[in-house]
């Protein structure tokens, strides 16, 4: 293969140096001459870049003296020394070569050839060589075709918050080899005209863009990426778009689109979004040339129904923040590869059917007016999220057949009656939330699986064995705001996997009992938000993790404190302890393992 000029020496123009044993050595090729020649300092330092310049801070000596003391030090060595001793010179030149190079004020350059600058006025110079340039947070109001002339090698261009207003025409049309462009949060009224054809990633979110045209996408043939959110884009025709036949995702969030004129010609789109925005009903044909559509956003709109003429490629679909009213699950029957449906926040007053949806395995329909659980769910479910609903009890035949069911969520409903043993058959639960209802005892047979259980802020009085008994993978428990005043601790014994327990907000009796429970808890090394004491009366607004008083006037129980002098230590390690515990209070979502 032919070789780079600034290359170090490769098997065609040098032998690899010879070994040398004892007092005999191989001759090396070539002569002390030819090696450290004097005529000039690339005939010195064979190998360097033509017009190289070894800089005389670096090296104070005159370029003759290094030769001569260097060549008077080989001259005692052997021949084969010599080459090598040559050979460490050259590649130490070599590098301050590419070392010299002067990183524009402002900025941090890397060996990637990526340039990165903040708070600057202009694009920087001087760096001819970068292949990245990221500038943030500056103040470069208007860019023309000079200010990016010197960087024609640049693959992504990334001018983030930089007060940008104008772009003149044709600016970053010599960047034939860009591929990325983002020009996110700046004060753009118009896409840049005349971009260059090579461009696969364009990002212009949160500008003031209030229009788009057909030409301002010409030639963007190998566009897989687009995305316009947060401007001020109104209407969208459907023939706009159609110069991008290759986009893949497209982006319009949160403009102020009122409506939508189709088809969408784009064949090859898989990700579209048109949340937060203003649409209330999209043309039959609007969706029916999107074959490849997977993910498809239109949340945040005021839609009253579902769209029809869905394509059966969807995966994902999110309707939340809407005003849909009912689901005709029937007219869905063909999206048969769709996994995610998102329905939260809408006015759902039931739902029924959605078993023909076969491959479901998210259904979020959280925040509706639900007065009960979704009949005929889909069997592959895995997440279901009714939570605050209007949902006042919870029955076997509600989660028939949910045998992958992972994770429940009832919590902010009405729900007072929880039937015995209703998800004994959801042999994959992991995580079940009934935070906030109406609920007075913890409900019984409950799969043990269960790795997270959250029952805070209903009117539980009592923590019984036998309601605990078997959920051996429990590792968070969360009893908070409930009406619990005492705890036995055979009931602890029974989740020996407990990580984190919750108990603060419950009126508690600080007896010599819950400090048994305190010091098995301990022992267990069981994270604790334990609460303050609602009695006795000198107790009364003490946490019963680390009340002196309460050590103290059961020093001689069977708590093992035998003295007072225990009893201040322990005191005092507790009280570090109900810090830190309650720095957390509010931070209480554990992962589970």
């Amino acid at each position: 293969m032919p070789q780079d000029a600034g290359d170090p020496p490769g098997p065609t123009t040098c032998r690899k140096p010879r070994v040398c044993h004892g007092a005999q050595s191989l001759e090396a090729e070539g002569t002390e001459e030819q090696l450290f020649g004097q005529s000039s300092q690339t005939d010195q330092f064979p190998g360097l870049p033509p017009g190289f310049v070894v800089d005389d801070d670096i090296f104070p000596k005159s370029h003759d003296n290094i030769v001569k003391t260097v060549s008077e030090s080989v001259l005692q060595k052997s021949l084969c020394k010599k080459r090598m001793l040559g050979f460490y010179f050259w590649c130490l030149l070599f590098h301050l070569h590419n070392c010299l190079g002067v990183c524009p004020r402002r900025c941090s350059c890397d060996a990637a050839r990526s340039v990165q600058c903040y708070r600057i006025t202009e694009v920087p110079a001087g760096i001819s060589i970068a292949t990245r340039l990221y500038v943030s947070h500056s103040k470069i109001k208007h860019l023309q075709v000079s200010d990016v002339s010197g960087i024609a090698g640049l693959e992504e261009l990334i001018l983030f918050s930089s007060g940008i207003e104008v772009i003149e025409n044709s600016t970053f049309r010599a960047l034939s080899t860009l591929k990325t462009l983002e020009l996110q949060k700046n004060k753009l009224t118009q896409i840049p005209g005349s971009l260059p054809s090579n461009l696969e990633v364009l990002k212009l979110g949160d500008n003031t863009i209030r229009s788009i045209y057909q030409s301002d996408f010409e030639g963007l043939q190998k566009l897989r990426v687009l995305e316009i959110q947060n401007n001020m884009i109104t209407i969208l025709p459907s023939n706009i778009l159609s110069p991008l036949f290759n986009l893949q995702s497209l982006n319009l969030d949160s403009n102020s689109l009122e409506s939508v004129i189709g088809p969408l010609q784009l064949l090859h789109l898989k990700h579209l979004s048109l949340a937060n925005n203003r649409l209330h009903v999209f043309p039959g044909n609007y969706f029916a040339p999107l074959q490849h559509l997977q993910f498809l956003s239109l949340a945040g709109n005021l839609l009253t129904k579902v769209p029809q003429g869905l394509p059966r490629s969807l995966l994902s679909l999110n309707l939340e923040r809407n005003h849909i009213k009912n689901v005709r699950f029937g007219d869905m029957r063909h999206l048969e590869n769709l996994i995610e449906l998102f329905l939260s926040a809408n006015q759902l007053s039931s739902m029924d059917g959605a078993q023909v949806l076969s491959n479901i395995t998210i259904l979020e329909v959280a925040r509706n007016r639900l007065k009960a659980i979704p009949l005929r769910l889909p069997s592959k479910l895995q997440k279901l999220d009714c939570s605050n609903n209007l949902i006042p009890k919870a029955t076997e035949p509600d989660f028939q057949g949910l045998h992958d069911l992972k994770h429940l969520f009832l919590d902010n409903n009405v729900v007072s009656f929880f039937e015995d043993g209703a998800l004994q058959k959801c042999v994959q639960l992991s995580n079940l939330a009934l935070e906030q209802n109406l609920l007075t005892a913890i409900p019984l047979r409950l799969p043990d699986t269960l790795a997270r259980l959250d029952l805070k802020g209903n009117s539980i009085e009592d923590i019984r064995e036998q309601e605990l008994k078997g959920l051996n993978q429990l590792q968070v428990l969360n009893l908070r705001n409930n009406k619990i005043s005492a705890i036995d601790g055979k009931v602890l014994e029974c989740l020996p996997r407990l990580q984190h327990l919750y108990l603060d907000g419950n009126p508690w009796n600080c007896t010599c009992d819950l400090l048994r429970v305190k010091k098995l808890l301990k022992k267990k090394g069981t994270d604790v938000q334990s609460g303050q004491c609602m009695e006795p009366e000198e107790s009364h607004g003490e946490s019963w993790m680390s009340s002196r008083k309460i050590l103290q006037h059961c020093k001689d129980s069977p708590y093992p404190t035998d003295n007072e002098k225990e009893v201040s230590q322990s005191a005092k390690l507790d009280e570090k302890i109900g810090t830190k515990i309650q720095m957390d209070d509010d931070d209480y979502d554990y992962e589970i393992d």
